[in-house]
């Protein structure tokens, strides 16, 4: 009966700590202006259920709190916002005093100069360096022929095969986007490694910006060092490559290099 007791009595105990740590968190960053909502736990706040039910945890929030609401997701405390037109307003106005926001583990991975971390001036500036790559007519008569020959020679191993479209259409998006800045055969182990490491990266931009030994972040943030070093490989075999970039792909190649410049 003692035992019993003492096992209530821890139980009950535990309750209470969570209960008010709940609260304590809540109150924490109830300011006035704020938007409804909650904030879940402290450090991890609701990020277990936003990567968990994915899409549905928006659509609950939405339906419990309205289209404006606030929450603690990926490290970083969030205001969402669910209205067209108010997304539309913020887009618009970015350079008004609005300014675009990314998860701490995202910056720390891609770097805070990556495009889609930067802004007003900036992010203009590498938005007009990244388009001015690519031209019309390069597109029309290399980049997207290239792209149509890619997509069919793959498409064609999926026939008599059931596969996880989802997975598949992933895989697919990545190597052709590897072929085309790289030059890089799908059927390759390079391809293999890029594969593998890119998805981890991946993983470690969507994870709270932990730094511990087995953490997706910590995984993530080891892995981009480790693309970093085969770009810059990537990049020299290319630059060296004298007699392609002379003669008849000398368009593609110079494509190709400046793209993974600016990875």
């Amino acid at each position: 009966m003692a035992f019993f007791m003492e096992i209530t009595y821890v139980v009950f105990s535990v309750l209470c700590f969570c209960f008010l740590l709940l609260r304590w968190n809540e109150m924490r960053y109830r300011k006035n202006g704020l938007p409804p909502g909650t904030m879940g736990w402290p450090v991890f706040g609701e990020t277990t259920k936003f990567l968990k039910q994915g899409p549905n945890f928006m659509k609950n929030q939405k339906a419990r709190y309205g289209s404006f609401f606030k929450s603690h997701i990926l490290g970083s405390p969030t205001i969402i916002s669910m209205d067209a037109e108010l997304n539309r307003y913020i887009l618009m106005n970015e350079s008004k005093g609005l300014v675009a926001g990314y998860p701490q583990s995202m910056l720390d991975i891609l770097g805070n100069s990556n495009i889609a971390a930067v802004h007003g001036s900036a992010h203009k500036f590498l938005r007009g360096a990244l388009l001015s790559l690519v031209s019309p007519q390069m597109l029309r008569d290399i980049v997207l022929p290239r792209i149509d020959r890619f997509m069919s020679s793959q498409l064609s191993n999926w026939d008599g095969k059931i596969i996880n479209l989802q997975d598949h259409t992933k895989e697919v998006i990545f190597l052709s986007i590897m072929d085309q800045i790289a030059s890089i055969d799908p059927a390759s182990r390079r391809a293999d490694y890029f594969k593998t490491h890119f998805f981890k990266l991946v993983l470690g931009t969507l994870s709270l910006p932990i730094n511990l030994p087995g953490t997706n972040y910590r995984n993530g943030v080891q892995v981009r060092s480790l693309i970093f070093f085969h770009i810059l490989v990537l990049i020299d075999m290319q630059m060296h490559d004298n007699f392609f970039t002379k003669h008849r792909h000398k368009h593609t190649r110079t494509l190709n290099i400046n793209l993974t410049l600016l990875i």
